[in-house]
């Protein structure tokens, strides 16, 4: 065999591959369990999310396939294709047999086969054969049947056949695989590839103002199929969209400027948001038109083949108005730090650069279990609002109020993500400032929790925390507890050096300070001493700061005396925590200038259409199977000695009771045709 020939062979080969039945089927399948696993999986979530979810290394292995965009993956949209090319040679090799075989009548059947059909009647009749032809065929026309009549010699063989478009029901069923497969292909990301590989098109990795992408960044207007994002502040304007491709953006010009005038969200009693849409001015880039629109969760805006659906909501640039709280050396006093979402500001005196990462003026928190909140998700907010996530009413739903969150380069030299609410929380009955921090996204957040003093504020632990970091004060507390809990001379002298001890260490290293160099047996010994000792020689040290400060000192009995208590004991867990706590400073929102932000989704997507087109088809060939009977009548009419002899025969594609009742009826027709003949079935 010549190479040529070897050549056409393997490609008959794979062309009979890719045409078979089987093969379209397997892919089908495939893309049927590869989208049951895009249902089940949440698609397009942040990688902390799975992460959470599955963990490092199945997060690693599934990410190796997409699993996460399973939709828009390479190998899903590879098995589109070879799906939608095995449905199409499907369709040319048995389309045009199909065709051919529902228009022919089969006339040229031999009439002595028609006694092995399972359905047969033979009769005899008075009537010559042209006339029994004529009989019957009227009666054949009159079941809606069309016919034709064969001579052969003497004999008249007449064909009949009904519910031919039952053939096309399998060419339109398959046609819409293809036409639905199409229009899932032109609204993917495809389109989009197919311009980064064929016209050398570069994602944007990196901040970069729109005004300095390159060429090379941006789509072409003409774009036919795409779907973007854009994040639009109050008062600003846009006419770009932000296609995400890989690790980088794309820039996709649209054909209208979009003018956010101003975004409205509305909440619940209980904070959650009920509804939130934008207003905004939309100008053709063209003729220079513009009107006025309102754009709601589930009421788009759709113009010149683009449709702008109100996707989210995000922080515009918010100002921010903070106090810097020093967590080291003797100074308590605040600093005032000004900042600006999204991006980053210098703490005076410290040397930190703060990125302020969000805004967030409405925290609603489930506080009946007295658990520690964690910042919710954006999509956790839409959710609520398009139905997915309304619950019924919750009594242990509340507002704990505004926070802020940002990111710091820590004491270690990495990179540390907090959390801080505005106002005090009320946990176990105490009010609370909750300080959270984390390592990175795929963590929770682990929150200081610092007891607010009787004006709802920072500064009395802020100053007891200064004092502790005082060695002079911190040595007349010990002084003052060895004082009043021990007797006078030696053991009054040991009690000192060891509250002394304590109150230093504890001051470094918190708890841990104290236990780290002991044997493991011993520590719990070590902090049931330990514990009150320095519980009490901080009380003395409150009391120091007060009588520095010229207040009166603390209450010790009564109810105001348990508050106290209460206070001292938070306040030693928080001291004891502050070691762990990566930053030198701590952040308090005190004031700000919201600025809201509409997140909007932009497509083109002209597959919709096709796809309507395709199920339609659908509709029309799952009709066509399963509602349209194929029958085929033949009767061969033979002349006889008394007339003429009738052999009838009838057959289907799928014989059901009905078509056993046709065929009585049928038969009984004949019957009464035959006008006087005997008959007999055979």
């Amino acid at each position: 065999m010549t190479p040529l020939s070897r050549f056409r062979a393997l490609g008959a080969d794979v062309v009979e591959l890719l045409g078979s039945m089987r093969f379209a089927i397997s892919l089908l399948v495939f893309i049927c369990v590869a989208s049951l696993i895009g249902t089940i999986v949440q698609q397009n979530q942040a990688a902390n999310t799975y992460i959470d979810q599955f963990g490092p290394f199945w997060y690693a292995v599934f990410s190796e396939f997409s699993i996460w965009q399973i939709y828009n993956s390479r190998w899903f949209l590879l098995v589109m294709a070879f799906l939608v090319v095995s449905t199409t040679l499907c369709i040319f090799r048995n389309a045009p047999k199909m065709l051919r075989d529902a228009r022919s009548f089969r006339e040229y059947v031999r009439g002595s086969s028609l006694r092995a059909f399972h359905h047969r009647v033979e009769l005899d009749s008075a009537l010559a054969p042209a006339q029994a032809c004529e009989t019957v065929g009227g009666l054949l026309r009159a079941q809606g049947y069309r016919y034709r009549v064969r001579e052969d010699g003497d004999s008249l063989m007449v064909a009949a056949k009904k519910g031919s478009a039952n053939r096309l029901g399998y060419i339109f069923a398959h046609t819409a695989i293809v036409v639905i497969l199409l229009g899932g292909l032109m609204d993917s990301e495809l389109p989009v590839r197919l311009q980064t590989w064929l016209l050398d098109k570069q994602p944007v990795v990196g901040n970069m103002l729109i005004s300095d992408v390159p060429p090379s960044g941006r789509l072409s207007a003409r774009n036919p199929s795409f779907r973007a994002n854009m994040l639009l502040p109050d008062g600003q304007q846009s006419s770009m969209g932000i296609v995400t491709e890989g690790r980088g953006v794309l820039l996709q010009p649209l054909p209208f400027t979009l003018h956010l005038k101003k975004f409205h969200i509305d909440y619940y009693s209980n904070g959650q948001p009920s509804d939130f849409r934008s207003d905004v001015t939309v100008t053709d880039l063209a003729s220079g038109k513009s009107f006025d629109r309102t754009i709601l969760v589930n009421d788009p805006l759709r113009y010149d083949g683009v449709t702008v659906y109100q996707s989210s909501f995000d922080d515009g640039g918010s100002k921010l108005q903070l106090k810097a709280w020093p967590l080291q050396g003797t100074q308590f006093q605040p600093t005032n730090v000004d900042g600006t979402v999204g991006q980053a500001s210098k703490v005076p005196g410290s040397g930190l650069a703060v990125n302020f990462t969000g805004l967030r003026v409405i925290n609603v928190e489930n506080l009946e279990a007295n658990k520690l909140p964690q910042p919710k998700g954006v999509v956790r907010e839409v959710a609520a609002v398009t139905g997915s996530a309304v619950r019924a009413p919750n009594k242990g739903l509340h507002n704990v109020g505004p926070s802020v969150q940002y990111r710091v380069l820590g004491r270690d030299g990495q990179g540390h993500d907090f959390d801080q609410y505005m106002l005090p929380v009320n946990l176990n009955g105490f009010p609370v400032f909750l300080m959270g921090t984390r390592d990175n996204a795929s963590k929770p957040y682990r929150y200081l929790r610092i007891p607010a003093d009787d004006q709802g504020g920072l500064t009395e632990f802020m100053q007891l925390r200064a004092a502790l970091d005082d060695p002079a004060l911190r040595d007349e507390a010990a002084r003052r507890f060895a004082d009043h809990n021990a007797a006078p001379g030696q053991q009054q002298n040991l009690m000192y050096q060891a509250a002394r001890g304590a109150l230093r260490t504890f001051s470094r290293g918190g708890f841990n300070g104290i236990i780290n160099s002991a044997p493991a047996a011993e520590r719990e010994k070590i902090l049931n001493f330990a514990v009150p000792m320095i519980q009490l020689s901080l009380v003395e040290l409150r009391d120091l700061v007060h009588e520095r400060n010229h207040e009166p000192p603390v209450a010790r009995g009564g109810a105001q005396g348990e508050h106290e208590s209460q206070w001292m004991q938070s306040a030693v867990l928080a001291l004891a925590s502050l070691p762990d706590y990566p930053a030198s400073v701590a952040l308090q929102l005190s004031s700000f200038d919201q600025v809201q932000a509409s997140v909007f989704q932009i497509a083109r997507s002209p597959g919709k259409t096709t796809v309507y087109i395709g199920c339609l088809l659908l509709i029309l060939g799952v009709f066509s199977m399963f509602y349209i009977r194929e029958r085929r009548i033949w009767v061969w009419i033979r002349p006889s000695n008394r007339g003429s002899n009738w052999l009838a025969a009838m057959t289907t594609q799928r014989r059901t009771l009905d078509f056993n009742h046709e065929f009585e009826r049928l038969r009984e027709a004949l019957r009464r045709l035959s006008a006087g003949g005997s008959d007999h079935d055979v």
